[in-house]
């Protein structure tokens, strides 16, 4: 029983940073398509705020044990390769 909970809780850190990582792609989508411009440092800040605030989070949770470090890196990694097609996109637009 105990082992389950622990499970539980590690797939739900996992999910619950994964979703996190969703929201700040569509946010930073969002202000590309409606705000501002990938050069504009309100751009910038945000990402860079977020971007933290992220790394921060998975931090957090690996030093709880909830999740592995390589699995926070590998969250964070697909974020930033997402966040880049997206800047090429709209550099190309």
């Amino acid at each position: 029983m105990a082992s389950e909970m622990i499970i539980d809780h590690k797939e739900r850190a996992n999910a619950l940073l994964k979703a996190d990582a969703a929201k700040i792609l569509k946010l930073i989508k969002v202000q590309m398509d409606n705000l501002t411009m990938p050069q504009c440092p309100l751009y910038e800040e945000v990402l860079d705020t977020q971007m933290f605030g992220l790394s921060r989070e998975i931090d957090f949770a690996v030093r709880l044990g909830l999740i592995e470090q390589k699995e926070g890196k590998a969250i964070l990694a697909e974020l930033e390769k997402e966040l880049s097609i997206l800047h090429d996109a709209s550099v190309r637009k």
